[in-house]
């Protein structure tokens, strides 16, 4: 596959560009080269954009105040969460049950401002997140749930989330911790590329799927998410995914770009 190429002219149909964040448009407080640019030739150009992060270690908020620390002021709509589409789930197919989140603080407080009944002790769902503030009592009380047979709902599959520094360890290598002590895989991972995350951006963007294009640096994420669900996918190499890892992968992109900067020229 040709890189920084669109030799069948398939940008020009795409009306909505969904947008990773890690390792997409920037990396840790730093705009990836050109990322802003091709933000503004995106509007520029009569179509839309939306950000799309799998990690659930922040708010909504949180991005939304980082992305003005870096330049850039958006509305709440524009950015879509793993998060936001876990608790969209939550609400439909567990009404006010009581969740066990393994999460952020930050994250614990986004549950509860939007409905959703947390607890430590008498739980009837299992939710787990990317959590940086992660204990071994938590992962205690995960598993105990889990061996009791509780449904098991992960916000998003990621192993690493990369950083300016490296890669750290995501929500994807702590299940793999918690499969070992209990034998169980998540019921639902509602994150890219799961169809749940899909169909709550759709509806949040009243965006045809078939016009709509992820572009991302992860093949298994974001890749999988656009062929998975009925849209383009655009694959960019400033981030996890390198070229040798298209042999491997189940999911092949419809374009692949060194980094957005070089989707620029074909706006």
């Amino acid at each position: 596959m040709q890189i920084n190429k669109d030799p069948g002219g398939l940008l020009k149909d795409i009306e909505c560009f969904a947008l990773d964040m890690d390792g997409t448009v920037y990396l840790g407080e730093r705009w990836i080269d050109g990322a802003p640019e091709f933000l503004r030739r995106i509007e520029q150009s009569g179509r839309r954009y939306c950000f799309l992060t799998n990690n659930s270690s922040k708010s909504a908020n949180s991005y939304i105040e980082k992305l003005e620390r870096m330049g850039l002021k958006i509305p709440p709509d524009r950015l879509i969460t793993s998060a936001h589409a876990t608790i969209d789930y939550l609400r439909r197919e567990h009404p006010g049950e009581r969740v066990y989140l393994m999460g952020n603080p930050v994250l614990r407080e986004e549950f509860l401002a939007a409905g959703i009944p947390l607890s430590e002790e008498d739980a009837q769902v299992v939710v787990t997140a990317f959590d940086t503030s992660l204990t071994y009592q938590k992962l205690c009380r995960v598993c105990d749930y889990l061996r009791a047979g509780l449904p098991f709902v992960a916000t998003h599959p990621d192993i690493n989330c990369p950083t300016e520094s490296g890669f750290i360890p995501d929500i994807g290598s702590f299940h793999a911790l918690i499969e070992a002590s209990t034998g169980r895989r998540p019921d639902l991972v509602v994150g890219k590329p799961g169809r749940e995350m899909a169909e709550y951006m759709l509806r949040q963007l009243g965006c045809p799927r078939e016009r709509c294009a992820m572009v991302g640096d992860r093949l298994y994420t974001d890749i999988a998410f656009g062929t998975g669900n009925g849209m383009k996918s655009i694959l960019v190499l400033s981030g996890e995914a390198s070229v040798s890892d298209l042999a491997s992968s189940p999911a092949a992109p419809d374009l692949i770009f060194s980094s957005v900067k070089d989707i620029l020229p074909l706006l």
